[in-house]
């Protein structure tokens, strides 16, 4: 039986089921992350079940979101979420982000987000689930396939966030830059203060000018173990669960 994953009470639903990724960490700290109030039209690439155009298109009415997403599967399950959230206008899909070209029209996105696959094919970083090791190892894409592809989406000036894994952020940077989109922000997340990032958080600019902002780690938890405020902020807990609530009430 499909189940629900629910980020905070009224706010965004899930669907998940056997096989597939449940709500991840990942995608929710992108969504905060990527600068979506400005923008009008966002492309997710490799949206999977479609969690990052319901993070963005949420509270967002003037943003038109589209999801590219190469496995049928995945393309049904982002467009029931969609739906239970109420954003059937928005658009998935289903095909290669290889073939970008023929998907969708040349410079007609403002903002690219993507949750990509973290491990080069044969890394030794597989799943047993053949779902799961196209969403985490690069099989079907690479980070040049996806910066090709951003590129070819955004308009002058539009720009594109993603998150990966620490060790790979010199080929983020190589491939952006290659394809023309200049890294402008960077953010390690961190377990706790003392560890080292397990996650990057990047954001880059279709012919941007030369100049990164690094910005302070964003830490998940406390020193007590619990959740950082800023994690309690993003998923409305704490007393931002409170806030939330009382708006929803609204």
């Amino acid at each position: 039986m499909p189940e629900f994953d629910e980020l905070w009470q009224g706010g965004p639903r899930f669907k998940h089921s056997k096989g597939c990724f449940k709500l991840s960490t990942d995608s929710v700290l992108l969504s905060a992350f990527a600068n979506a109030d400005r923008a009008k039209r966002c492309l997710d690439l490799g949206s999977g079940a479609g969690v990052l155009c319901v993070l963005l298109g949420w509270g967002r009415a003037q943003l038109e979101t589209t999801g590219i997403e190469i496995q049928e599967d995945f393309a049904a399950l982002s467009r029931e979420n969609l739906s239970v959230n109420g954003m059937d206008a928005a658009k998935i899909i289903c095909g290669d982000l290889r073939e970008h070209r023929s998907l969708i029209a040349a410079e007609s996105f403002d903002l690219v987000v993507s949750n990509p696959p973290y491990f080069a094919e044969n890394s030794g970083f597989s799943a047993p689930n053949a779902q799961r090791a196209t969403a985490r190892e690069e099989r079907d894409c690479t980070l040049e396939d996806i910066c090709a592809a951003a590129r070819w989406a955004l308009r002058w000036g539009g720009s594109f966030a993603l998150v990966h894994r620490p060790e790979r952020l010199s080929e983020i940077f190589c491939s952006m830059t290659v394809a023309g989109i200049e890294p402008k922000r960077l953010r390690m997340v961190c377990h706790s203060a003392e560890k080292a990032p397990s996650l990057v958080l990047v954001e880059g600019r279709r012919g941007g000018k030369k100049g990164l902002v690094i910005e302070p780690p964003l830490i998940l938890t406390d020193e007590t173990g619990g959740d950082s405020d800023e994690v309690q902020r993003i998923y409305k807990r704490g007393k931002y669960r409170i806030e939330a609530a009382a708006s929803y009430q609204e």
